[in-house]
């Protein structure tokens, strides 16, 4: 899948008004990530979630690619980060970001990220704390998954996701992409009882870091989800509106 490619179909998605995102028309998955996606190495849950997290569709969006070095930040139980590892291929490489205080919290954190690293000679772990992290130098991608909202939880300093969103603009290279996933809250959400976070809070903290807004996807919004449940509600888990932001570090 040439480099061309990618860009053809972003630009044919990104097209943003003032009233939002335009409606995305989604390139057909290229066979590197087709092939991630049929990994035999992947978890047998994690196959069975492909459907209702579409991670072809939004890879494929936001432009990954052979040779592509990419950060997992916050990489949960690395249902991306094994197929980020195949997609990239070889001569690509994921540097799997797992933070020293999630595995404080949960050590089976730390044990799946060991466990992954070792399956695929392309990921490199990293967990050191927030406060700490110091991220490769120009990579092409860096994304988060229902993880953005956790930068603001009480343990952490106010300032906690301004700085790591400014490490994240350090580390892309020109033109590279941030990639935001995130339950959505309403304005004003209480950030710890619920794990959501109001998808405009988002945009004005990385856009303040630098980066461009490039374009938003529908492709998990849920307007049946209230916004009112916590996101680990049996009624509502695995169900939650959520919100994709392409972000980008200007060239210039």
């Amino acid at each position: 899948m040439s480099r061309r490619h990618f860009i053809a179909a972003a630009v044919a998605a990104l097209a943003i008004g003032a009233a939002g995102a335009a409606t995305i028309a989604y390139a057909a998955v290229p066979p590197g990530l087709a092939a991630a996606l049929a990994d035999k190495g992947r978890p047998e849950a994690d196959v069975q979630r492909d459907a209702a997290r579409h991670p072809g569709e939004m890879l494929t969006w936001a432009g990954v690619r052979p040779g592509d070095k990419v950060a997992d930040f916050i990489m949960g139980g690395g249902y991306f980060t094994r197929i980020l590892s195949v997609a990239v291929g070889p001569k690509g490489h994921v540097y799997a970001y797992q933070p020293a205080e999630f595995i404080k919290f949960s050590a089976n954190y730390g044990v799946q990220q060991k466990a992954i690293a070792a399956a695929y000679p392309n990921v490199t772990a990293i967990d050191s704390p927030f406060a700490a992290l110091k991220l490769p130098d120009r990579l092409d991608l860096v994304m988060t998954v229902q993880n953005y909202h956790d930068l603001h939880l009480k343990p952490f300093p106010a300032d906690n996701a301004a700085k790591l969103n400014a490490e994240i603009y350090r580390a892309l290279k020109p033109g590279g992409v941030y990639l935001v996933v995130d339950h959505v809250g309403l304005a004003g959400v209480d950030i710890d009882k619920l794990h959501r976070i109001d998808a405009a809070q988002i945009k004005s903290e990385v856009q303040a870091a630098g980066f461009r807004l490039a374009g938003e996807s529908d492709l998990l919004r849920n307007t049946a989800d209230p916004h009112t449940d916590n996101v680990f509600n049996p009624a509502i888990r695995g169900k939650t509106d959520q919100v994709i932001l392409k972000f980008v570090k200007p060239r210039g």
